[in-house]
């Protein structure tokens, strides 16, 4: 993946390991994408195949110990963030790279007025006065659709429904104007018919903002609905990387068409059984170094027992990890 005018954030080889009383958990283990402005990319896997932990390694935010980023870089315009200082890692991280993290119930301090969470921010990172600061916010709050910014700003999370609460939290991670926008399965804990309106109102916001997303998530329609490309993760690794529209139309990884078949769709057959991916993820502890997939997949050969595929990049602007697809296999 070359680097281009147009490219913010490139990950080349990323690998991020937890140190435990088991063994090495390579939680990331071989990770590269690149995120070009104005782009939405969606990570889109299990849980626990290490969609959260790969971003928590771009803001360098990796609890150490256990956990410490063995390999890689993370390029930002070209500078590697794993080699800059922490005074220049805090200056990036919540200013130039923000995050919406999972559960806005949790994400929120109880104790503190939602002015004071967010004035704090905004002063830390614009430098502003705490008057110009809180116009900035209630601005935020406006933008984000909470009613009556002016007064709700001085209330406490609790006051707060769930989907407000997440609006809140969109208004202070945009409130800096990132360049990148990072968000943590932004719906998880939220009804429907609110999950349709957050996304709505992220795409509206990047879009009005120009920033770039990176959307971690677990549900393939929130993927088809937001993001331009989508990259598939299992135990650690992309398994397959490309275009949205291309990858949904004709997904070549057996994982990426297991997914694809699991969902739920309107034009079944009535008698027709929900498609299912057989077996259970695999224990990331000392992982052997060949296709994590393998004892799931139904076209699994003996060369995925032995070792792990390289990537193959297709005409299409897609890449997958696959042994079907290899010319050495």
């Amino acid at each position: 993946m070359a680097m281009n005018e147009d490219t913010i954030l490139q990950v080349k080889n990323l690998r991020t390991y937890f140190n435990t009383d088991e063994g090495i958990v390579k939680a990331v283990d071989g990770v590269s994408f690149d995120l070009r402005k104005g782009e939405t990319l969606g990570i889109v896997g299990e849980s626990g195949s290490g969609k959260s932990v790969t971003n928590l390694s771009v803001i360098n935010m990796i609890p150490s110990p256990p956990g410490r980023i063995a390999g890689g870089e993370i390029l930002y315009h070209g500078k590697d963030m794993l080699k800059m200082s922490k005074k220049e890692i805090r200056q990036i991280r919540g200013n130039k790279i923000s995050m919406i993290f999972q559960d806005p119930m949790t994400s929120l301090n109880p104790f503190l007025r939602i002015s004071t969470q967010m004035i704090e921010t905004i002063q830390l990172h614009q430098r502003l006065d705490k008057k110009a600061a809180k116009e900035k916010a209630i601005e935020m709050l406006k933008l984000a659709g909470i009613p009556g910014p002016e007064k709700r700003i001085d209330q406490y999370p609790h006051q707060f429904s769930g989907g407000m609460r997440q609006r809140v939290m969109i208004a202070m991670a945009l409130s800096c104007n990132p360049e990148i926008l990072i968000a943590d399965e932004p719906t998880s804990a939220l009804d429907v018919t609110i999950q349709a309106q957050i996304l709505d109102l992220m795409k509206d916001l990047t879009e009005r903002l120009g920033t770039a997303v990176i959307l971690i998530t677990h549900s393939l329609g929130v993927v088809a609905g937001t993001c331009d490309t989508v990259c598939v993760m299992y135990a650690g690794r992309f398994v397959e990387r490309g275009p949205t529209d291309v990858i949904f139309e004709s997904p070549m990884h057996p994982y990426t068409q297991g997914l694809i078949r699991s969902v739920p769709r309107l034009d079944r057959e009535d008698d027709e059984r929900l498609s299912s991916i057989r077996g259970q993820p695999p224990n990331v502890i000392d992982l052997p170094d060949c296709c994590p997939f393998y004892p799931r997949c139904d076209k699994a050969m003996d060369i995925c027992r032995k070792k792990y595929p390289a990537w193959k990049t297709l005409d299409d602007g897609r890449t997958v990890g696959c042994w079907l697809y290899s010319e050495d296999k």
